[in-house]
C-alpha cells in the first residue's frame, strides 16, 4: 500500500490526512508528484518510452517521475525516481516550476538535472519504461500528441532553451 500527504491549493500540507494510491482523493485535496526533464551538457534531452502495460503505454514521456510517499520532500522524491526510472544519481536538481492540476488531483513539481553521464549508462524501470533515446529540443518540441504522453513539459522545454 503507497500512502501519500495531502495538500492543499496551496501547496501547504494538510496535517493529519494520509491518501492512498488507488483510492478518490477527496476534493479539495491533492497529491504531490515530482517529475524530472533530464538535459545532458550537450543539450540533448533524455525520454522515455512507456512500458506497453501502462496507460498510455507506448508513448513517449520527456520526464522521469512519480508520487511523492508520505513524509517525502519534493526534491528527496525527485531524486528517488529519477534513479529507479533511469538508474541516474544526481544531488544537482533544480525546482524549475509547478503546476496544479486539477483533473489528476496533483500538484508538480518540475525539476531540471543537467548531467554529463555516459548516454548509454540509462537503466530502465522495469514496468515503467521500455525504450529511451536522446534528442535535440527541436525535435522534442515537434513531438505530437500521438508520440508524446504529456504536452505540459514541452512549456518548461521551451522556457529552458530560450
Amino acid at each position: 500500500m503507497e500512502l501519500w500527504d495531502a495538500y492543499d491549493r496551496d501547496f501547504k500540507k494538510i496535517q493529519g490526512v494520509t491518501l492512498i494510491r488507488g483510492e478518490a482523493i477527496p476534493e479539495g485535496f491533492f497529491h504531490l508528484v515530482c517529475e524530472i526533464i533530464v538535459r545532458h551538457i550537450d543539450g540533448s534531452y533524455l525520454i522515455m518510452q512507456r512500458d506497453k502495460r501502462k496507460h498510455l503505454g507506448g508513448m513517449w514521456e520527456a520526464t522521469a517521475g512519480g508520487s511523492a510517499l508520505q513524509g517525502e520532500a519534493p526534491v528527496t522524491c525527485a531524486a528517488r525516481e529519477l534513479h529507479e526510472e533511469t538508474g541516474i544519481t544526481s544531488d544537482n536538481l533544480v525546482e524549475i516550476g509547478r503546476v496544479l492540476h486539477h483533473n489528476h488531483k496533483s500538484f508538480y513539481v518540475e525539476y531540471l538535472c543537467i548531467t554529463d553521464i555516459d548516454k548509454d549508462s540509462i537503466v530502465l524501470q522495469e514496468g515503467e519504461t521500455s525504450n529511451y533515446k536522446w534528442i535535440t529540443a527541436d525535435r522534442l518540441l515537434k513531438l505530437s500528441r500521438d508520440e508524446l504522453a504529456t504536452q505540459r513539459i514541452l512549456n518548461f522545454i521551451e522556457e529552458l532553451n530560450l
